[in-house]
């Protein structure tokens, strides 16, 4: 599957663009549409209830270097970020801390980059009274988004480093944030690609290896890419590369990192003397 192909089906059918989405799934999984989208309804539900649960909560998370950034975050006045974004980032925070304390999460695409998606989602939902099924309609695009880069490429941040996750799951959102809006997907598609061009060469360097630091906050950044490079395609700015292009390039320069920027924690920000001595402390309270 290319977005390629599927944008020209667009163009050619006045078929909405979630239809065509989950009408060549069927032609390529051979599973019914409908259950398709009931399974993603599941996914939906799964994190808007986990993101309501979680909103600013503090977590003990496995290390104790991530779990109360969240608490923060709901007790500050924003000074910079619209309500929107505020919602958005206080969500992406929580739900990857969440995560950190072993909590319930959807790994949209992967665990590591589980509250970006979610972010968007809920903040449709609490700032602009999204429902529900057009909050499923925008995953499903969303959906094929991660889809494609899976596909041609990878969503591992062991294979292709940070920006094959962190970086496809802002391009899933910023997709499904231009589809709420706009239900253009030529739109989506440009939206996708300036969020994923925002984060390429985006390494995977977490410190001792554990999901928390520095891919905790990383979820709040990629949250705010996903919503500026949105606005940025509803407002009719396109990506000169198309999205297909994109993702080839994003696969090649993650083949080219050093296997220490790519999820070994021996490298980027886990190589830097206050990590070491973090991971260190933290093998001695375990012993």
């Amino acid at each position: 599957m290319t977005f390629k192909h599927l944008l020209d089906m667009w163009k050619e059918t006045n078929i909405p663009f979630e239809e065509i989405i989950l009408t060549e799934e069927m032609v390529e999984t051979g599973m019914d549409p409908t259950i398709i989208r009931n399974n993603m309804k599941k996914l939906v539900e799964v994190m808007l209830t986990e993101a309501e649960k979680n909103y600013g909560k503090k977590h003990d998370s496995l290390t104790g270097l991530t779990g109360n950034n969240a608490p923060k975050l709901l007790n500050h006045s924003p000074k910079l970020l619209s309500e929107f974004n505020y919602v958005a980032t206080v969500t992406a925070i929580s739900t990857a801390e969440n995560n950190a304390a072993m909590g319930r999460i959807v790994a949209c695409p992967t665990a590591g980059a589980c509250g970006v998606v979610p972010a968007i989602l809920y903040a449709l939902k609490t700032i602009h009274n999204a429902s529900f099924n057009d909050l499923v309609s925008s995953f499903i695009i969303a959906g094929a988004i991660g889809n494609i880069v899976a596909k041609k490429a990878t969503i591992s941040g062991a294979a292709g480093g940070c920006q094959a996750e962190i970086g496809t799951a802002a391009a899933m959102a910023s997709a499904a944030l231009t589809y709420y809006f706009s239900k253009d997907a030529e739109k989506c598609g440009h939206a996708a690609s300036l969020a994923l061009k925002s984060l390429m060469g985006l390494v995977c360097d977490p410190v001792g290896g554990f999901v928390e630091v520095p891919c905790v906050k990383r979820n709040a950044s990629a949250a705010n890419v996903a919503i500026t490079t949105a606005e940025m395609a509803l407002a009719g700015i396109e990506s000169v590369i198309p999205f297909d292009e994109v993702v080839d390039a994003m696969y090649r320069v993650g083949k080219m990192m050093h296997e220490d920027l790519r999820e070994t924690g021996n490298g980027g920000i886990a190589a830097t003397p206050t990590a070491k001595k973090l991971v260190e402390d933290i093998r001695k309270s375990w012993k």
